[in-house]
């Protein structure tokens, strides 16, 4: 089984200094989207699964129009950890001065996210609750006590466009790590690269092996962002 995380390309955070709460892309983002898209094209996916967030949405575009007979899901499970709603029309610089002190929290305050927002200890048991229910459909399942996933022969081909914090929490439940509450900070991603985890037999049952990570090699330098 294969398992590919597209992050979303760049979004418009700051509109005309204005912070935006849910962004769709920037042109460069739609850039990017595009050729993503391109790099894809020869690819096939038994399914393609899409955060419910703008910009996901808007980078998936491109993705769809090349893959026209692949089903395609709306997934409200693989949208980003929610920032306070208040925060949309603030002050840029003051999210941005948010952020940056927020980063010298101890680890017991990280687990409770922006004053506001969703708490991580919540996103990242939508995310994992959500990715084991949508692979038990497939009837790919995790197995407590060997610390290993059951992976049926026929297990589908999947593409989700998500986002950095998502895709990091897919990687770490995936991967069999423990969790923490930063974890777009030890998986941390470009805009609009993919990664790429592929099942392997072991011990009777099966792992999920890191085959590439954050991979931008088409995107020529300047629109390499994250």
């Amino acid at each position: 089984m294969e398992i590919l995380l597209l992050r979303h390309a760049q979004p418009e955070w700051n509109r005309d200094g204005l912070s935006q709460v849910d962004p769709g892309l920037t042109e460069k983002g739609r850039r990017q989207a595009a050729l993503a898209a391109e790099r894809l094209a020869d690819e096939r996916f038994d399914e393609l699964l899409v955060s419910t967030a703008t910009r996901s949405q808007e980078t998936a575009v491109p993705v769809r129009e090349q893959h026209p007979e692949t089903p395609t899901r709306d997934r409200a499970w693989l949208h980003e950890i929610r920032m306070p709603g208040s925060w949309e029309g603030t002050p840029a610089e003051e999210v941005e001065r948010a952020f940056a002190e927020a980063r010298d929290r101890p680890r017991e305050v990280w687990w409770e996210g922006m004053p506001g927002g969703e708490s991580f200890r919540d996103f990242h048991a939508r995310v994992t609750i959500g990715l084991e229910a949508e692979l038990a459909e497939s009837g790919v399942t995790y197995d407590p006590e060997l610390g290993l996933w059951n992976v049926p022969r026929d297990a589908p081909r999947l593409l989700m466009v998500a986002h950095a914090g998502t895709n990091s929490v897919v990687l770490g439940r995936l991967l069999g790590l423990q969790p923490q509450p930063w974890e777009w900070e030890r998986f941390a991603s470009n805009h609009a690269s993919l990664t790429v985890l592929r099942s392997a037999p072991i011990g009777g049952a099966h792992i999920f092996s890191l085959q590439s990570f954050s991979d931008v090699s088409y995107f020529p330098p300047e629109l390499v962002t994250a």
